[in-house]
């Protein structure tokens, strides 16, 4: 008896002396990090961080699950509605699964390790076959426009479909559309004849208002000057009323007081014209007598302007 537990006793220091000398006995386990134990080839536990021991060449880490989120860059070339080849870059961030489950194979480490070989090349095979779904219902156009929301349905889809995999797929986003040359080169036509019909469009409407507010300027302005007018006019007629009736109260009659007036009118009328020095020769009467001639023709003419429908000069009456 004694002997049988003294060979169990050396089996146990065997194995005690090569698990510390072939470091295959303590183990520890990093943050965020949990390792799967395998007994015999077979699945036996889930360990998380700290310091663990196993039993040498009995027990084994298959494997070393990270459970840090990853990100994923994917070049995808999809067709849009419109028949334009385009090509996605599309970058997603995914993690596995932090669900335990009721048991160890239902967790997420367990799933990731045991289900999937290579799940990043089925994330990107999901998210492929995703977006050659969805992007042929839209225009180019459209694409540009929508595409945050064609990232949120293929990060749905894909989500899904990567979870029964044991990964959570955090988000999935277009970060960049690349065009083909020829079509880049017909959307900034298009985009350049475009500003340049807006700007002609502005430059038009400018000057349209430009031409309105002066006309309404020079049509207060008519205004104005209309109304100055008028009134010098009520003020001169007024002043030569006034005068006629200044006239008229030595008892000068009508006809000579008008005469008088048309005679000190011309005199100012010359003494102007003179003093513009404007003409250099002013044909006069060699006799003054003449004047009264004058003073006729300008009754007379006053009289024919009358005939023909002319406003008569005013006139002072008792």
């Amino acid at each position: 008896m004694f002997e049988l537990i003294g060979l169990v006793l050396v089996v146990l220091a065997i194995f005690v002396i090569v698990g510390l000398v072939t470091g295959n006995l303590f183990y520890v386990v990093k943050q965020q990090h949990a390792v799967i134990i395998e007994r015999l080839g077979k699945f036996h536990k889930i360990v998380g961080a700290g310091f663990h021991v196993k039993i040498p060449f009995v027990d084994r880490k298959a494997a070393t699950v990270s459970l840090r989120t990853m990100k994923n860059g994917f070049n995808i070339d999809v067709k849009t509605e419109d028949n334009v080849t385009i090509g996605l870059e599309v970058s997603a961030q995914y993690h596995v699964s932090y669900e335990r489950g009721a048991t160890p194979q239902e967790s997420g480490v367990y799933k990731s390790y045991y289900m999937l070989q290579q799940p990043v090349a089925q994330m990107r095979d999901f998210i492929t076959d995703a977006l050659r779904s969805s992007i042929p219902v839209y225009t180019l156009d459209e694409v540009f426009a929508k595409k945050d929301d064609i990232a949120k349905d293929v990060n749905a889809t894909v989500s899904e479909q990567m979870d029964a995999y044991g990964f959570t797929l955090v988000s999935t986003l277009i970060t960049k559309i690349a065009l083909p040359a020829e079509v880049e080169d017909s959307m900034n036509q298009i985009n350049a004849a475009q500003r340049t019909k807006a700007a002609a469009q502005d430059l038009a409407e400018a000057d349209r208002i430009r031409r309105v507010t002066e006309a309404q300027a020079e049509a207060e302005a008519m205004e104005k000057a209309g109304e100055g007018i008028a009134n010098q006019r009520k003020a001169i007629a007024a002043g030569i009323k006034e005068s006629l009736e200044t006239i008229q109260e030595t008892g000068v009659g009508n006809a000579e007081a008008n005469q008088l007036f048309m005679f000190t009118q011309w005199t100012e009328m010359m003494s102007d014209f003179a003093k513009t020095g404007k003409a250099s020769t002013v044909v006069l009467p060699s006799d003054f007598s003449q004047t009264a001639g004058m003073f006729e023709q300008m009754v007379a003419a006053s009289s024919a302007g009358r005939d023909a429908g002319e406003p008569p000069a005013p006139t002072a009456e008792r």
